[in-house]
C-alpha cells in the first residue's frame, strides 16, 4: 500500500488524536521532520521540538522565527531529557529505529513515560518488518505492529496502524509502519 508521504500519514495519525490548538505537543524526530511547521501553520500553540545535533538546532530556530512565543526549540538528545511538564502528544517520525541498543531504547521509553501525560497519545512512524536495514550508513531497527507494541511497554495502547511504501527523493521505495498509541494511566501500587 502506497499513500502520500510518511508525513501525510503522521499528520492523519496527529489528527486522528482530536487535540485542541493548546494542547502540548513534542516532536522528538528534530529538524528531518516537518510536522512542526505544519502543526504551526495549521494553529498549534504549544510545539516544542528537539533536536540533539546542534544544525538541526540552528535550522529548526530559522524555520520558527517569528513564532517563537508558539515553538520551544530544545538542543538535547530524547535518551537524557527529562522534562518540565508533561505533553497531550509525543511525535516521532524515524528517531527511535535508530536507537542501536537495548539501553538507549529503554532510556527512550522511560523519557517517554515520563514526558506523555495518562491519556495522552504517540504518534510514532518507523521502518516496518520490509524497510531498509540501515539508514545513512548506521543500522537501524524495522518493527511491526506486533514488536513495537512490545518494545514500548504495557502503558501504551495500539489504536491503530497501518504500513506504507513511500518514494523516497533518491528513488528509493521504502516500507514504514505509523502507528497512534494511547497512553493508559500506570497501574496504581496498593
Amino acid at each position: 500500500m502506497t499513500v502520500g508521504s510518511p508525513i501525510a500519514r503522521a499528520l492523519q495519525l496527529i489528527h486522528a488524536c482530536h487535540l485542541g490548538l493548546e494542547e502540548p505537543i513534542i516532536d522528538v524526530s528534530g529538524a528531518s521532520s516537518r510536522i512542526m511547521d505544519v502543526l504551526l501553520a495549521e494553529g498549534y500553540r504549544d510545539v516544542t521540538v528537539m533536536d540533539r545535533s546542534e544544525a538541526g538546532y540552528l535550522d529548526l530556530l530559522g524555520r520558527c522565527a517569528g513564532q517563537r512565543e508558539r515553538v520551544t526549540i530544545l538542543n538535547q538528545d530524547v535518551t537524557g531529557f527529562h522534562p518540565r511538564r508533561r505533553y497531550a502528544l509525543w511525535h516521532d517520525t524515524g528517531l527511535f529505529q535508530q536507537l542501536a541498543y537495548p539501553e538507549e531504547r529503554r532510556r527512550y521509553v522511560e523519557t517517554l513515560e515520563e514526558s506523555l501525560r495518562p491519556g495522552g497519545h504517540l504518534v510514532i512512524g518507523t521502518f516496518g518488518p520490509e524497510g531498509p536495514e540501515e539508514y545513512e550508513g548506521q543500522p537501524v531497527h524495522r518493527y511491526s505492529s506486533t514488536t513495537l507494541p512490545l518494545e514500548l511497554g504495557t502503558q501504551f495502547e495500539l489504536a491503530e496502524h497501518s504500513l506504507g511504501v513511500y518514494h523516497t527523493a533518491r528513488g528509493q521505495h521504502q516500507q514504514y509502519l505509523h502507528c497512534r498509541f494511547f497512553r493508559r494511566a500506570p497501574a496504581s501500587v496498593a
